[in-house]
């Protein structure tokens, strides 16, 4: 089955395609498609491009930088970007708080955080998840008192993703510890990284990187007017995040990349013979074009900020896809995927078998943020099938 689609929109994708393909740095690119680490330069430097030419944002409002387009159109946008290895946007400026300041915010912080936010002028941190307030998220205790013209804020965040680069963090803060339910007494706040009384301490994970820090708050002043919207009403405001960063975290074309060159890997390495392989593969083929289908239906159908609940299907099967890929990498890499230690230089073994169990390993985290697995298939069974 194929996605059918109007000469406006094929030329459309063909434009989509012509720019990332010549516009943003093959070296980037190449990055991307060997599954390496970018760097904070590369980042930058890549997402500048696509704002310069409009194709940062396009989610967002016409006004703030945004594009009016289809949900079809958005969806092309995205699935080209990833088939021609371009970074996506930083998730945490484009699709977390961009969206909630130009939602809930200000007009005031529209104006002053907006446009750096989409030209990367900021790297936003995402302050949300505490070491006993994960996945259980309105358990959190990081607190915020008011003192004039100023929050007062103590406590710790944990496995900040790339907080190490951060220059502004949003974050949840309790501000009313007496709120007959614990999601009525949180608060939206932006907390600027370099205040005094803000640490950040790197968390070294199971693959030897360091993506994840924990940022500690000690007495941080914050200004009154960077609380985003209404006090005690910032549950209102993560979960209307969420929902964008659950769309998100099903990289449908990032996975169908990936599960293609791993086809060509086995069958460099004859291993695409075997039935059992070759089922594995048309079996995660299938699974990632009803991903894409119900992707488009959950761009489609979400309003008034509020995703269609389908989001928690793309967050619950994209991230178990994206497992599952990792997975298949490591088997048809064998006992080439040792060599995970080692550098290029060192080492005869493949780059993409050397970095097949550091990606699996670092996927493990996929059914973790963003909602945990777990919990997705309590909103799925509550929103969607009303068990």
């Amino acid at each position: 089955m194929r996605l059918e689609l109007s000469a406006e929109d094929a030329a459309f994708r063909e434009e989509m395609r012509t720019f990332f393909t010549t516009q943003v740095p093959q070296e980037i690119r190449d990055a991307v498609a060997s599954r390496r680490e970018l760097s904070k330069d590369d980042i930058v430097r890549s997402q500048r491009i696509l704002n310069a030419a409009g194709l940062a944002v396009p989610g967002w409002t016409v006004e703030w930088g945004g594009r009016d387009w289809t949900p079809l159109q958005r969806h092309i946008w995205h699935e080209e970007m990833q088939r021609a290895c371009v970074p996506i946007p930083l998730a945490f400026n484009a699709s977390m708080v961009g969206p909630v300041i130009a939602t809930f915010g200000s007009q005031e912080q529209k104006e002053r955080f907006l446009p750096p936010t989409a030209n990367l002028d900021i790297w936003w941190s995402q302050g949300f998840s505490e070491p006993d307030a994960g996945s259980d998220l309105a358990s959190l205790r990081t607190t915020a008192v008011r003192q004039g013209d100023e929050w007062v804020v103590n406590g710790q965040k944990t496995w900040t993703t790339l907080g190490q680069h951060g220059d502004w963090i949003f974050c949840l803060v309790r501000t009313d510890p007496d709120a007959p339910k614990k999601q009525q007494g949180i608060s939206f706040l932006l907390v600027d990284m370099t205040s005094p009384g803000v640490t950040v301490r790197p968390i070294q994970l199971i693959d030897g990187g360091h993506e994840v820090n924990e940022v500690w708050f000690e007495d941080v002043r914050v200004p009154a007017a960077n609380l985003v919207g209404e006090e005690n009403k910032g549950w209102d405001y993560a979960k209307f995040l969420l929902g964008n960063e659950r769309v998100g975290v099903a990289p449908v074309g990032q996975t169908k990349r990936v599960l293609a060159q791993a086809k060509e890997w086995a069958r460099a390495g004859g291993v695409l013979d075997d039935p059992l392989v070759a089922a594995q593969f048309a079996d995660l083929e299938n699974d990632l074009l009803a991903l894409e289908l119900t992707a488009l239906r959950v761009v489609a159908h979400s309003a008034d900020g509020k995703p269609h609940p389908a989001s928690s299907v793309l967050k619950l099967k994209g991230t178990v896809l994206q497992q599952a890929v990792s997975e298949l990498v490591v088997d048809i890499a064998g006992p080439a995927s040792l060599a995970s230690g080692a550098t290029a230089d060192e080492s005869d073994v493949d780059d993409w078998a050397r970095v097949a169990t550091p990606a699996y390993l670092n996927l493990r985290k996929a059914s973790i943020y963003g909602g945990s697995n777990e919990v997705q298939r309590q909103i799925i069974a509550r929103t969607i099938l009303g068990l």
